[in-house]
């Protein structure tokens, strides 16, 4: 895989001509910033592209902040190492954002994955389809991640009455315990598809389920078509996915502002 031109792909098909999660939302390109604009305040707003320099990123910064404020929203800036300029997240910091923790963006062709694990003895996959699949599955979440989950909920609800071609969710069951959830987020005409949650409580966690459902979701992606996976993976998820075929390509670390 030659990592630059992926990582171009990458800003191209997913960033550069981002496409709104949720029919509701818009996404708006503003100059040289493309950021989307949700339905209410419950969705997520945010920059997903920006191509600045020294001259132009403080404007740029401030009028996004601007806009959103005059919405009553809080926003992400999804920042990437490899944005420019080089000191965009110093500026942001200075506008009033805050940085949440760092993740690496990790990036695999799916057919040279290790897409071979499978579940282990006395666990199931339930696929997501309902409503009562989605409480699972956040309730997986903040067992997981310890965070409230009442977004998640609410974006994952949206997207299954409006989108539900647009993801792919399952819950790890162990009897009626739900152990372990991950959805897939797939990008039509593109040639990615992006890998999301991935929370296992702690009890089960060292089992292998993770890595099962990395096979799961890839065997999915490549019968869809797909040529790659994407994640932003945190520090616990990383050394499993690159022992699975995963290239780190850039890091990203979101900036949030809150009015």
């Amino acid at each position: 895989m030659r990592n630059k031109t992926v990582l171009a792909l990458f800003d191209e098909q997913l960033r550069q001509n981002a496409q709104p999660d949720d029919p509701a939302a818009r996404v708006e390109r503003i100059g040289d910033v493309v950021r989307q604009v949700g339905a209410g305040a419950d969705d997520w707003n945010g920059v997903v592209w920006s191509d600045l320099d020294d001259v132009t990123a403080d404007a740029a910064i401030a009028a996004q902040v601007d806009h959103f404020t005059s919405l009553g929203r809080e926003f992400e800036w999804k920042l990437y190492t490899h944005d420019t300029p080089a000191d965009l997240s110093g500026r942001l910091l200075a506008a009033g954002f805050s940085p949440e923790p760092a993740e690496t963006l990790l990036v695999a062709e799916i057919t040279a994955l290790k897409a071979d694990a499978e579940l282990p003895d006395g666990i199931r996959l339930l696929p997501v389809t309902d409503a009562s699949g989605v409480h699972l599955a956040a309730d997986v979440h903040e067992q997981a991640f310890g965070t409230d989950a009442g977004r998640l909920r609410h974006r994952l609800l949206a997207q299954l009455s409006r989108r539900p071609e647009t993801f792919s969710m399952a819950v790890a069951m162990a009897g009626d315990v739900p152990v372990c959830a991950a959805r897939m987020e797939l990008h039509p005409g593109t040639d990615f598809a992006g890998l999301w949650g991935g929370g296992t409580v702690p009890s089960w966690r060292g089992r292998g389920i993770y890595r099962a459902l990395v096979a799961h979701r890839a065997r999915i992606a490549a019968e869809a078509g797909y040529r790659y996976l994407q994640v932003d993976a945190s520090d616990e998820s990383r050394p499993i996915l690159e022992r699975l075929g995963f290239t780190p390509l850039s890091t990203t670390v979101p900036h949030v502002f809150r009015p």
